[in-house]
């Protein structure tokens, strides 16, 4: 008997198959393609943001030291004796003794060496000679104008004739005046063949020794030098911008590398009043004791004067500086992040670290390093400095 229900043919369940397969295909390929749509437009995203972190600068901050006020002036000089006397020959011969060598202390007159002079002693004779022949020729000439001046009393001679024997008398005498003053010279000359100290001191150098040439003059070395150092003259060249705040009777601290651990005192005594053209600087004077002898003439000393009317500062790194056509500049970060140029002063310049006399405060962050071409209200991104490591750990492996 003949069934109702319809049986689907295998030709028609197939195709259907198919239909279905087509569908779910299409569906998978635009899954995909979605897929791949959103993820390439993340990627595009991600690498715009990549990009525009990358345009922004890292730049690393410091916040300026406050150095409270410029006090002290920290410059070179060196030690000059506070008299110092070369000593010459006047007179030549051959050095016969010297009684003082160098580091040797002196008193004002004392003797230090004494030269041989023959020439000058046969000039002594010849002189003394002169001298007694020129008193001799004197006294005969008074006595013949005398003579001739009785006579013209009794008009045996002419007025004329007794003129003439005064006249002879006038200029022997002048002749003997003569010889008496170059004796006088050569004796005075004599006297400097012996080499005496001008004043009391030490002798800081001796340029000959015993049976030396000697030659009159300033031609060559020094025979001697001393120098009295119970006090010391002390040189500084201050740059003209500090010369205002150095004045005469204020205090210096002075340090020299042979005795590190004392600090010396001396005191402003003067100022060249001008400022040399080459080193652009003002040459200041300073006087100090030495009655202990621990300071040496000619050696150097650091300076620290103490200035007045001195004003406070702020030191950042040499590399924070900006140079540019407008000025001197260093760049702060805003609290959003923005650059910011402030216009700055110099007040010293220690190399590494610069003191600044203007422009910045203490609340300030400075760029340590600004890139090139920064510019006002530029965005950078601050990047922390990490601290540096601590030896906690190494003071706890000893404490265990």
């Amino acid at each position: 008997m003949p069934s109702n229900q319809t049986h689907l043919s295998p030709t028609s369940s197939s195709h259907r198959t198919l239909r279905i397969s087509a569908i779910v295909a299409v569906l998978i390929a635009a899954g995909l393609v979605a897929y791949g749509i959103a993820s390439r437009a993340n990627s595009d995203e991600k690498l715009k943001q990549w990009t525009n972190e990358r345009a922004i600068p890292s730049v690393s901050v410091v916040s300026p030291d406050s150095q409270g006020a410029l006090s002290t002036l920290d410059l070179p000089g060196r030690f000059v004796a506070y008299a110092h006397a070369p000593l010459y020959a006047r007179v030549s011969g051959y050095l016969k003794n010297w009684n003082v060598d160098i580091g040797g202390q002196v008193k004002a007159g004392q003797l230090l060496a004494e030269i041989e002079t023959p020439d000058l002693d046969q000039q002594l004779l010849q002189a003394r000679a002169d001298l007694a022949t020129a008193d001799a020729n004197l006294a005969l000439a008074r006595t013949t104008a005398k003579r001739w001046q009785g006579m013209l009393d009794s008009d045996s001679v002419s007025r004329q004739e007794v003129d003439d024997r005064t006249g002879d008398f006038a200029s022997k005498e002048g002749l003997l005046k003569a010889a008496q003053a170059n004796l006088d010279r050569l004796i005075a000359t004599k006297r400097f063949a012996r080499i005496v100290a001008p004043f009391s001191g030490t002798v800081t150098a001796r340029n000959t020794d015993n049976g030396a040439l000697i030659t009159e003059g300033g031609a060559g070395s020094a025979l001697f030098e001393v120098s009295d150092t119970h006090k010391l003259r002390l040189y500084v060249n201050v740059p003209q911008s500090f010369v205002n705040s150095i004045k005469p009777g204020t205090q210096a601290d002075i340090k020299v590398p042979e005795h590190p651990d004392k600090t010396y005192t001396a005191t402003i005594e003067s100022t060249s009043g001008a400022v040399d053209v080459a080193s652009g600087a003002t040459l200041v004077q300073l006087v100090m004791d030495n009655s202990a002898g621990e300071l040496l003439p000619g050696g150097y000393a650091n300076v620290s004067l103490h200035q007045a009317g001195s004003t406070s500062s702020f030191s950042i790194p040499a590399s924070a500086l900006i140079f540019d056509q407008s000025g001197l500049h260093v760049a702060t970060v805003s609290a959003d992040n923005k650059a910011n140029l402030k216009t700055v002063t110099i007040a010293r310049d220690l190399g590494k670290v610069i003191q600044l006399a203007s422009g910045i405060e203490a609340t300030d962050r400075v760029i340590e390093n600004p890139p090139d071409g920064i510019a006002d209200g530029d965005v950078v991104n601050v990047v922390e400095i990490p601290a540096k490591p601590t030896d906690n750990k190494s003071a706890t492996d000893k404490k265990s």
